[in-house]
């Protein structure tokens, strides 16, 4: 099936944006705070969302240490840092923007995510990535039925469905579970997690006599508040299936890979 252009809105900040965080941000390592702000800046180093920027007296004192090498990142230039904890010493923890960089961004640090153990906005963790203030994610429950086939083999047909629009990304359409052939599919271990809808308790691969489709579709049993409509339901990857809405087949979406999703975000 030949594939259409984006029918959603796509992305639209530009690399090197800067905007202030009006959120208290903290991180912890090893349950010890090691920065805490009310002044931490949105930066975006790719279009898809932004990264925060710590204002180093913000972090603890000590805890950073220049480790002597200058790169330079989408919105400028910035030194390389250590990050020191107790006996644990994480290279490359963060970069700490340096002359050449945007004059909002000097003096104050963008960390490697991972380098933290857990981010709170506010007294909630956040996951995977800082929450974009220019990404909407919303789920509408819909009337229109929904058909579900892979390589001519119906896995899902619903008379309703709660479609989910997220800025940046193809329409996603949930079904309620008695319309799944469970027949068809296989549960995977695979586990990811989004910081809009939370963390997926479910994935499902399919094989048919022409190939084998892994992690198809995936469910959020508890998705975060603001989408509690889908709680529980079943969507797959329109890109990978043909979904039918009202008896009118779809387009498939482009397809995005991993990589350019990590400049763009990759998330379902």
């Amino acid at each position: 099936m030949s594939e259409a252009r984006a029918n959603h809105p796509g992305l639209i900040v530009p690399v090197g944006h800067v905007e202030p965080v009006p959120r208290r941000i903290r991180g912890t390592v090893d349950g010890r705070t090691v920065l805490d702000t009310r002044n931490a800046l949105y930066v975006w180093e790719w279009p898809g969302y932004p990264q925060y920027s710590i204002p180093v007296r913000d972090v603890a004192e000590g805890a950073l240490t220049d480790e002597g090498r200058r790169g330079k990142l989408s919105p400028g230039p910035a030194r390389r840092h250590a990050l020191h904890v107790g006996s644990q010493v994480r290279e490359g923890a963060a970069w700490v923007w340096d002359e050449g960089a945007p004059e909002r961004l000097l003096g104050t640090a963008r960390f490697r995510w991972d380098a933290i153990d857990a981010w709170y906005e506010e007294d909630e963790q956040v996951f995977v990535h800082p929450r974009s203030p220019y990404t909407r994610v919303d789920a509408l429950r819909s009337s229109s039925s929904v058909r579900v086939e892979v390589d001519g083999v119906v896995l899902a047909d619903a008379p309703h469905a709660v479609l989910l629009f997220e800025t940046g990304l193809p329409t996603r359409y949930y079904v309620e579970r008695p319309y799944v052939d469970w027949t068809r599919l296989r549960p995977t271990a695979t586990v990811t997690a989004c910081p809009y809808k939370g963390t997926t308790t479910g994935y499902w691969s399919f094989t048919s006599e022409a190939a084998t489709h892994t992690d198809l579709a995936w469910a959020y049993d508890f998705p975060t508040p603001q989408v509690a409509a889908i709680a529980g339901m079943v969507a797959f990857y329109n890109e990978h299936v043909d979904l039918s809405v009202d008896g009118s087949l779809l387009p498939r979406p482009a397809p995005v890979s991993r990589e350019a999703w990590q400049r763009g975000r990759q998330q379902h």
